[in-house]
């Protein structure tokens, strides 16, 4: 099948334009338009004005090369209420994130399902849920690993899963304090030898964009990008060499962290770096990524950081 009749004309819904459906937004917008389908994009109503004019000059930019904004307020919505949104669309495209709240990504995915959508990406843009399972410290696991349950339990709706890592970003989220770079300080989660995927948010719209257009199309598949797995030690020895700086390091080793967590049960950060410590299912091999077999490359630690010092 030529490229330009790939998924032609269909209608697409991404959920959420903040960080990661910009980025997706950003390389799917041309790629539907170009295969003369449509582009339609949910955010909350805060992201309007009284007139209904976009805030966020990304999402005017957005808007001004074709993606038609809707406000709803999903977190404050039904499965009920949200089927309508849903129904009409060929794919949608979950962006929006654990932001909403505990239990939304459930409802989102049962809307999805009883609005008869062809095909959904969930937001699963994260650590392989099931090799962690159930109990992995951080409680919105819990529910990602149940959406996976749903649509394995159905055959109506076709589910594409994007595993990305975490987010380049993150390792250097001061609150998160694995890389301080204020501060100079780097802390390993478990050990130095313990691994961890990443990938930028731009690499993971690129990559889903093409993901989706892929043919013969994934279905109901998990799918595996990074733009580099690193160790905790490696990536002490990345962040001095580019930073050509030295910093303070020390581990946080999983019993103290487990601790922590015990005494401070509702820190959503300790609860991340309890699930990163353990170092299950939170790395995979670059070879085995989709995007390491074909031969798309992508952003590793090194030159991310080059552009954010």
């Amino acid at each position: 099948m030529a490229e330009r009749n790939v998924n032609k004309g269909e209608k697409v819904l991404v959920l959420g334009a903040g960080q990661l459906g910009t980025a997706v937004l950003d390389f799917l917008i041309p790629a539907v338009t170009r295969r003369n389908g449509s582009v339609s994009v949910i955010v909350s109503p805060g992201s309007l004005d009284q007139q209904s004019n976009l805030l966020s000059d990304d999402h005017q930019r957005l808007a001004d090369s074709g993606a038609t904004f809707m406000a709803v307020d999903v977190a404050a919505s039904t499965i009920e209420s949200l089927k309508p949104h849903f129904a009409g669309f060929d794919t949608v495209i979950n962006c929006m994130g654990f932001i909403a709240g505990a239990g939304t990504q459930i409802k989102i995915t049962r809307a999805v399902l009883e609005a008869g959508v062809r095909r959904y990406f969930p937001w699963q843009f994260g650590v392989n849920y099931d090799v962690v399972g159930k109990g992995s410290g951080q409680t919105v696991w819990d529910e990602q690993y149940d959406v996976r349950t749903l649509l394995r339990a159905q055959r109506a709706t076709e589910w594409v899963i994007v595993s990305t890592g975490m987010f380049t970003s993150f390792l250097f989220e001061p609150a998160f304090d694995v890389v301080n770079l204020a501060n100079k300080t780097l802390h390993a989660l478990g050990s130095w030898e313990t691994q961890v995927t990443v990938t930028s948010p731009a690499d993971i719209g690129r990559l889903t964009t093409a993901i989706y257009l892929q043919q013969p199309r994934i279905v109901n598949e998990v799918v595996f990008v990074a733009g580099e797995t690193t160790s905790y030690g490696k990536l002490a020895e990345t962040v001095e060499r580019v930073t050509k700086q030295t910093f303070a390091k020390s581990v946080f080793t999983l019993p103290a962290l487990q601790e922590e967590l015990r005494l401070q049960p509702d820190d959503p950060m300790l609860r991340y770096r309890v699930a990163f410590a353990r170092g299950e299912g939170v790395w995979w091999p670059m070879s085995e990524t989709w995007n390491a077999r074909h031969n798309l490359p992508t952003q590793d630690i090194a030159s991310w950081l080059k552009t954010a010092i």
